[in-house]
């Protein structure tokens, strides 16, 4: 489990994130909201050490983030990052460099790891585009192809900075159902969303920030209570309760 405590951090000296305590539990969907620039990505950056705190601390399964080499912080989690560059290489190879966490100097493919890679592959539901260069492939596709090498690292945690960007509503009710398949399997997996009634409708918990502070962070349903995300968003987010449980909305 990852756990943020009392976490600052920001860039060329100036802080976006403010003191904020997290966690990020195994087995449980986390929708990290908030308006554009309140340091979502920051947040899941600095998690990762990406990118230097300015205070607080990041703790991997109860050890301090800075006592871990960067090898053993990526067998711990995977990220997906908001942009990626699209290299000229196939799927497959794509998939695969999911596996360098798990190889030795000089990094040579072992049998493992092309079973890994084929099991993320089946998975995502992107084993008939493997073959493929990965220009070729839609935005969907290629998301199918990232979320596999996230998975071929086979790390317990999953950290997705809006995953669903630029897909389409199938595509991006896919991905969270993904994300909930891989919380049942007991993976923690952490998302940074901007469609509010997708995130309360898919996530378990959920984490609203403002201005780089913790606005409000628990159940889906104890943050709509709350009353904050109406007051961050400047928004009317409404529900209704149908068959299939709470169905969200802008009223």
């Amino acid at each position: 489990m990852i756990e943020l405590k009392n976490l600052s951090a920001g860039y060329g000296g100036l802080e976006v994130i403010h003191g904020v305590s997290l966690a990020f539990t195994p087995g449980r969907v986390l929708a990290l909201l908030g308006p554009n620039g309140c340091g979502k990505s920051t947040l899941l950056r600095t998690a990762l050490g990406l990118n230097p705190s300015s205070g607080g601390q990041v703790l991997m399964d109860g050890v301090p983030l800075a006592a871990l080499s960067p090898r053993e912080r990526a067998l711990k989690a995977a990220y997906l990052p908001q942009s990626r560059s699209t290299p000229n290489i196939t799927a497959y190879k794509m998939v695969l460099h999911g596996r360098f966490p798990h190889l030795s100097y000089p990094r040579r493919y072992r049998k493992e790891d092309y079973e890994a890679a084929d099991r993320a592959l089946r998975w995502a539901d992107a084993a008939d585009v493997a073959q493929r260069p990965m220009g070729e492939l839609s935005g969907g596709q290629r998301q199918k192809v990232y979320l596999a090498m996230a998975l071929t690292q086979e790390a317990p945690t999953l950290l997705m900075d809006e995953p669903t960007t630029f897909l389409d509503v199938g595509r991006q009710l896919e991905v969270m159902a993904a994300a909930r398949r891989l919380a049942q399997e007991g993976r923690a997996v952490v998302m940074v969303l901007h469609d509010l009634p997708l995130a309360m409708r898919g996530a378990d918990d959920a984490a609203l920030l403002s201005h780089g502070r913790l606005a409000a962070w628990g159940t889906v349903e104890e943050v709509y209570a709350s009353g904050k995300i109406d007051q961050v968003f400047g928004v009317a987010l409404r529900r209704v309760e149908t068959r299939s449980g709470w169905q969200y909305y802008y009223g």
